[in-house]
């Protein structure tokens, strides 16, 4: 392939992706628009009005912030490539460094931070301006500032390491990099489900043992009745970020606890908290974990072998704007226009995704009425749903799309249905 034909496909898919997701976004506020001046029928002596109302101009607030962060996105991207962004930042940074391996970490750390610093203002505006005006917010700046400074250096901490095997495997180990880079990050995977929960997770957030005895015997007997294991229930501080609720499992194998909202216990009542573990436990019981790491392995398996191609390829990276050193090391720079194009090239493919998820989601609920009352998990969507704001009436192909769970009027008709 020559470099302009890459470029024409880029551009074509790009604009492809851009026109779709802008005509999804579109549908998607004319959509819940349409039906935010009436409840559905299901939910009518469930969810007052302006719950509803709420919901819906909750989930058109997001998606308009959505749209400009998309067009923003899409201009920083062209920025990067085909108008010579990151050219201009390798011709710079090599000046300083020269080659090897400071001049890779630094292209890669630096084009993280200039992405970061251009997310920055979208961040705090999501956080600050619409998250408050629902009264999701309830974290101060100074904790928004404590995160942000976290994160970096964790990802300083974690990623650099990481990078530097991946870059050394690539520049030492022959064709066959890719299937050693695999073995690698896929070790890497399975120790962050290990390590998260312990060591990662506290610095963001307080786990507390749960202290409510009832709802803790209503809880191990569950574990009991499904023959699941856990190395304990915790309560998390989620009020301190968000009013936003929810409940989960983290770790792997013998590591799994079990994490409550704070949010999420001081509404639901225990029989509906129950159901909603339920439903968690179903995922776990039905292999689900499982089946989604291994298609995420699968995938990252599949990706790196691409890589392995296209790094070897001129008119990949002069597709992309880039040209690259014919001298030096361009395994960095292969990375970072792998990360900004597969996107492009594989958001059509986004339901297929969203298929196997719903799918998953189906599943759980089933195993969750089983175990429990299938009247307390309909008791805790509802609440879920207007807590969260989330709207009862998305758009059904957006949804397809965008949403990894089935819209709330039809996980509560399949549940109703299979009493």
């Amino acid at each position: 392939m020559s470099s302009l034909a890459f470029s024409v496909l880029f551009i074509g898919f790009l604009a492809v992706t851009l026109l779709v997701r802008f005509w999804l976004g579109s549908r998607q506020i004319r959509h819940v628009l349409a039906h935010r001046n009436a409840v559905p029928a299901e939910f009518a002596e469930k969810i007052p009005l302006y719950a509803h109302q709420k919901a819906a101009d909750y989930t058109v607030a997001k998606t308009k912030l959505g749209l400009l962060t998309m067009l923003v996105n899409a201009a920083v991207l062209i920025g990067f490539t085909l108008l010579g962004g990151l050219q201009a930042l390798s011709e710079y940074l090599f000046r300083l460094t020269g080659p090897g391996m400071a001049y890779q970490l630094l292209l890669i750390a630096s084009f993280a931070f200039i992405s970061a610093a251009i997310d920055l203002p979208f961040d705090y505006y999501k956080q600050f301006v619409l998250e408050a005006r629902f009264g999701f917010n309830k974290m101060s700046l100074r904790l928004f500032v404590t995160d942000l400074i976290k994160n970096i250096i964790i990802g300083t901490i974690i990623g650099l390491p990481l990078l530097w095997v991946i870059l050394t495997l690539m520049a030492k180990s022959g064709d066959l990099w890719w299937l050693y880079a695999w073995f690698v990050w896929s070790g890497f995977q399975l120790l962050m489900l290990v390590l998260y929960p312990t060591v990662i997770a506290p610095l963001f957030n307080k786990f507390t043992p749960l202290q409510d005895e009832n709802l803790r015997a209503r809880i191990e007997s569950l574990m009991q009745r499904v023959g699941f294991a856990s190395k304990g229930l915790f309560v998390m501080d989620g009020s301190k970020r968000s009013a936003h609720g929810n409940a989960y499992f983290s770790g792997f194998g013998a590591a799994k606890r079990i994490v409550f909202f704070d949010t999420l216990l001081a509404r639901l009542a225990p029989q509906e908290i129950e159901a909603v573990l339920a439903h968690e436990l179903g995922h776990f019981k039905l292999k689900h974990v499982i089946k989604r790491i291994a298609v995420m392995f699968a995938l990252s398996l599949g990706f790196l072998a691409l890589l392995g191609y296209l790094k070897t390829q001129i008119w990949f990276f002069t597709g992309l704007g880039v040209n690259p050193m014919l001298l030096g090391n361009n395994d960095a720079m292969a990375l970072i226009l792998f990360m900004l194009a597969l996107p492009v090239f594989t958001f059509l493919l986004s339901p297929l995704t969203s298929i196997t998820s719903r799918k998953h989601e189906f599943e759980a609920d089933a195993f969750a009425a089983r175990h429990t009352e299938a009247s307390d998990l309909v008791a805790a969507l509802v609440k879920l749903y207007e807590d969260n704001a989330s709207t009862l009436t998305p758009d059904p192909l957006h949804s397809a799309f965008y949403d990894s769970h089935p819209p709330a009027s039809v996980r509560i008709q399949h549940l109703l249905a299979g009493r």
